[in-house]
């Protein structure tokens, strides 16, 4: 990857993080933190890594990306619709009563959403599924997903971890957003699930620990994953909640709350001040 991608990605980001607040901000309401965590790994795949196609979002050939953490869904709508699943102006409707844009993905109206999200836990097994599919099938496509941290206290995420071990998943990587703040609180004050990297280790796993805000790191973890054999990886991404937004960095407060019009627009001139 040379600079001039690693810039363009970086571009990307930074766009998708001040569409976040624009959803957020015009529905009074929605997860801006957590989902402005994930943006660099989203803009990375998206723009750089899947193979996809925003004309064809059904394409059988496609890789597929599931947002188990689907609260966080601004930041799947934002990458889509500046990706061109659909248009950007669609965006501002999110959480509105005749919108496509619901508070979790929705597979059966999103163009580009491989998967139906809420319930904590489900997307990891879903993207299991997707994974085994393409095996039995002799497919070539990969399967993407992304699990919270506060996620992972979820017993069926790591149901979901032994399934993929037993079955020999390496078209399987799984990013562990490891922000280190749920709703609640910090994960540590919870129902602490720490160490990630030495439970995926003894759940069989290929385990990789990036910062999930560097491209250089993701895509180096990404293409070590592709290269494993006889596996499933997961890369365990530690990143920042609210990253780019000075106010909401690392504030638990922020995890479920919507910035109001003074706080709008600071964030837009913080994410401004980026572009830089």
């Amino acid at each position: 990857m040379d600079k001039k991608q690693i810039e363009l990605i970086k571009k990307e980001a930074n766009l998708i993080r001040k569409d976040i607040v624009e959803e957020v901000f015009c529905a009074s309401s929605g997860h801006p933190g957590g989902a402005l965590s994930i943006a660099d790994i989203l803009a990375y795949l998206y723009f750089h890594e899947m193979r996809i196609d925003p004309k064809n979002p059904q394409w059988e050939d496609r890789d597929r990306f599931v947002l188990s953490k689907g609260h966080t869904c601004p930041a799947l709508y934002a990458t889509l619709a500046e990706r061109g699943f659909f248009d950007t102006s669609l965006l501002k409707t999110f959480r509105q009563a005749d919108s496509i844009l619901q508070g979790h993905p929705d597979m059966k109206h999103i163009p580009g959403v491989d998967m139906s999200a809420g319930s904590l836990g489900l997307g990891i097994s879903t993207a299991c599924g997707m994974a085994l599919s393409a095996k039995v099938q002799n497919k070539d496509y990969r399967v993407y997903s992304i699990i919270g941290d506060g996620e992972s206290e979820e017993g069926q995420v790591w149901e979901a971890a032994m399934f993929a071990a037993r079955y020999k998943l390496d078209n399987l990587t799984l990013f562990l957003d490891f922000n280190g703040l749920q709703i609640d609180g910090p994960i540590e004050e919870i129902i602490d699930p720490a160490p990630f990297d030495k439970k995926f280790e003894a759940f069989k796993w290929n385990v990789i620990t990036i910062d999930g805000h560097d491209i250089e790191q993701i895509d180096k973890a990404v293409q070590e994953a592709k290269k494993c054999k006889g596996k499933p990886t997961v890369i365990i991404a530690k990143t920042v909640k609210g990253k780019g937004v000075s106010f909401m960095e690392n504030k638990v407060g922020w995890h479920g709350k919507a910035p109001n019009e003074d706080e709008y627009k600071q964030a837009i001139a913080d994410l401004s001040a980026n572009e830089n």
